[in-house]
């Protein structure tokens, strides 16, 4: 299938959000669509597929020109889109969820339970993912969630799939398992467009690559034809520069310390320490216990047992509250699930985090309120219309920032970064690296679980490797390397040991 679209336009309330935009895919290949959060990717798509209408424009299907009304048309016609957002029902199954609106029926409209089990295990199995079709979806990790709408998507005949993010959420295992499926399809002639923030995906896994900025074309190149600086330049109109920022933090004594942490099931003996300005990175593979440690640290899981430290103090974090008490801070791995208010304004999502700053016996000082909440837009450089934009409505980049600010006007002495760059576009991810510096600057311990290998190692002074709920070994900036890492993460030993 081929598909053009010519000169789209696309306004929500009086904002331009695409301009002229363009984009052409070709048959069996795997386009790459790039640009920063904002710049009208997903947007595109979501004209592409009937999600909007656009404003002006064509979009031109096999050399006819189609306005699909709803996704449905789409997808009847052949055209699935995958999306950044998870679109899971979580307290129906796995088979549920995958036959939802395709059931296959029996005589007098009974669902054939047994074939869509067989049908739904069949795509698994190609997915090389081991989830029982009868498990609800709630009890997945967010990466088992994305492979299975990865999988709904392969149930239907598709001519051409759009993946916004798709391994945003996935271990290296399940990324490589993706790519591939990905190939594979594109051998059967299945076009792909494929929206990612991750350089390396693109350059190992993509034909072709086409550039949005602020709403515009830019370009489409073939991908032999460029390098990682091109498509920097031609995304955000400038040089980056280093991808990570130099860490040149003078990193101080013990300032938080776990010894023998742990929690039946989930993870166990658990002993580490982060000292003052220091950057303590945690890798490991998927469901390896990392977010339930940092979890339990917060005060968010149940039955713990074992010392928390802070400043050679003990102290008890039996909930959330008594670890911000406390001067810990947590920035979760969902954000828009756990970190913001997405229907409220950027000043209510700072605000409510920081009230003791800028109230008084219950009050709110607004002229305190005001000026907190400029200081976090001008200083994290959030992109918005002012405090009253609502977070909905703001890239993903621009949403981490918020929780950014809701966490760092508390002054945290500890923060917990969660996966704090998933979803966020390269100049994003610079900008965020830079405050991570800025708070270690002022002697915030900061602990960063992150998946992306490139960025643990970039941004951590010492890297934790955790595996099936154990501390496998911490590295230190010498130690630390990606084969280093994987070995422990896998069950490996390093030099004998």
């Amino acid at each position: 299938m081929q598909i053009e679209m010519r000169g789209i336009d696309k306004s929500f309330g009086g904002n331009a959000v695409l301009k002229g935009a363009g984009f052409l895919l070709d048959d069996g290949e795997v386009h790459a669509l790039m640009g920063e959060n904002g710049a009208g990717k997903s947007t595109l798509m979501k004209i592409l597929t009937g999600v909007y209408t656009k404003d002006a424009g064509q979009v031109i299907v096999d050399g006819k020109e189609v306005c699909y009304n709803n996704p449905q048309e789409a997808e009847k016609a052949g055209i699935v889109f995958i999306h950044q957002e998870l679109n899971v029902l979580f307290d129906l199954t796995v088979e549920e969820n995958m036959f939802l609106g395709k059931e296959i029926k029996k005589a007098f409209g009974i669902c054939d339970r047994k074939a869509m089990r067989k049908r739904v295990q069949e795509i698994l199995d190609m997915l090389g993912v081991d989830i029982d079709p009868a498990q609800r979806m709630d009890e997945l990790s967010i990466g088992q969630q994305q492979m299975i709408e990865i999988a709904k998507a392969l149930m239907v005949d598709a001519k051409v799939i759009i993946m916004d993010e798709p391994t945003a959420a996935l271990t290296q295992s399940e990324t490589e398992v993706l790519f591939k499926v990905v190939n594979s399809l594109r051998k059967k002639g299945v076009s792909i467009v494929y929206i990612s923030h991750r350089m390396e995906e693109i350059f190992e896994l993509c034909d072709r690559i086409t550039i949005l900025r602020d709403g515009t074309y830019i370009d489409t190149k073939r991908i032999a034809d460029i390098d990682m600086n091109d498509i920097v330049k031609m995304m955000i109109g400038r040089e980056i520069g280093e991808r990570y920022p130099l860490r040149d933090a003078k990193i101080g004594d013990v300032a938080f310390e776990v010894k023998n942490l742990n929690c039946p099931g989930a993870f166990e003996n658990v002993s580490f320490d982060v000292r003052a300005g220091e950057v303590l990175g945690v890798s490991g593979l998927m469901g390896a216990g990392r977010t339930e440690i940092m979890q339990a640290i917060f005060g968010n899981m149940p039955h713990v047992t074992g010392q928390i430290f802070l400043d050679g103090k003990e102290i008890k974090n039996k909930n959330p509250q008594q670890a911000i008490e406390n001067g810990i801070g947590f920035i979760t791995e969902d954000r828009k699930v756990e970190g913001l208010m997405l229907e409220e304004s950027i000043m209510k999502n700072i605000s409510l985090a920081n009230l003791g700053k800028i109230s008084k016996n219950g009050v709110i000082n607004k002229k305190k309120e005001q000026e907190l909440v400029n200081q976090g837009i001008e200083e994290l450089k959030i992109r918005c219309f002012g405090p009253q934009h609502e977070c909905d409505n703001l890239s993903g980049g621009n949403q981490q920032k918020v929780v950014f600010a809701k966490w760092i006007y508390t002054n945290p002495k500890v923060l917990i970064l969660d996966e704090p760059t998933r979803g966020v576009d390269i100049g994003a991810k610079k900008e965020i690296y830079n405050i991570i510096n800025e708070l270690t600057a002022k002697g915030v311990a900061i602990i960063m679980v992150s998946s992306e290998l490139p960025e643990v190692l970039g941004i951590s002074d010492r890297v934790m490797v955790v595996r099936e709920g154990e501390v496998r070994g911490i590295l230190n900036k010498e130690e630390a390397n990606q084969e280093s890492i994987m070995t422990l993460a896998t069950g490996g030993e390093l030099n004998g040991k």
